[in-house]
């Protein structure tokens, strides 16, 4: 099979259209699993108490927040190199919701910290700060994107902010082991798990969840964005009157 093909909005526009639904259903699975066995099954913590199920989804929302920037990075890189014009509709799709993510990731962070740490924020912890710089990064992207009409720029434009903003990524990840920080060090990485085993799955289900959903939000945006922006091509046409051609217009 030529994926390359599914670089044209006409052809990977019915290709979204089949993949979505099975997308919201293993995000449902998933996220019914992962709940279940965070909310219930998992035991309590000795140290943090029923505090500590918060995790379920504050790690998984900073994981999302992190790796939807580097998606769309990705996205931003391909249409610099290749002037493709579905590159800047993906990182355009997937911006909203990794968005909601960093600003989920800080939020549960805080409901997190208040029990643990004794306050809601810290300015000096180097985590915080480079995760609400992430937020920003969203925010100007967005801004940055919907303030030039001439669309094909604002690609442009918004793909050097994502590149140069990249950087922040890594200084996120490994903010724990270069400053002394509130945050503990990772309790998961490629070395392992320190974590007991019911609740890694709970929160890798949670995480797995919250991929599908974003897969499945922004192949639905991406679609909206197509058909605003290809509005004048035949095929664009020929899905708003199907008997023109013959009724063979695509999902």
């Amino acid at each position: 099979m030529n994926w390359f093909k599914y670089s044209a909005p006409a052809a990977f526009y019915p290709l979204a259209g089949r993949l979505i639904p099975w997308f919201w259903r293993l995000a449902f699975v998933f996220a019914a699993a992962g709940l279940y066995i965070g909310l219930v099954a998992a035991p309590v913590d000795f140290q943090q108490g029923e505090a500590y199920r918060i995790i379920f989804i504050h790690v998984g929302a900073a994981w999302m927040s992190m790796f939807i920037y580097l998606v769309m990075a990705f996205w931003g890189g391909m249409g610099l190199a290749f002037n493709t014009r579905l590159s800047g509709m993906m990182a355009q799709a997937l911006a909203p919701t990794g968005t909601m993510f960093a600003f989920l990731s800080l939020w549960t962070g805080a409901f997190w910290g208040k029990p643990m740490w004794g306050t809601w924020w810290l300015w000096s912890d180097a985590r915080l700060m480079s995760s609400l710089i992430l937020l920003f990064l969203y925010i100007g992207f967005l801004a940055l994107t919907h303030a030039i009409d001439d669309k094909r720029r604002a690609d442009r434009a918004g793909a050097i902010l994502l590149l140069v903003g990249v950087v922040n990524i890594p200084v996120i990840y490994f903010s724990v082991q270069w400053w002394n920080t509130l945050h503990q060090g990772a309790s998961v990485s490629v070395k392992g798990s320190s974590m007991a085993v019911i609740m890694l799955w709970g929160m890798l289900l949670v995480a797995l969840a919250m991929w599908m959903y974003t897969i499945a939000v922004a192949l639905t945006r991406a679609r909206i964005i197509i058909l605003e922006r290809e509005w004048r091509a035949d095929w664009v046409q020929t899905l708003s009157n199907p008997e023109s051609a013959g009724g063979t217009a695509g999902n």
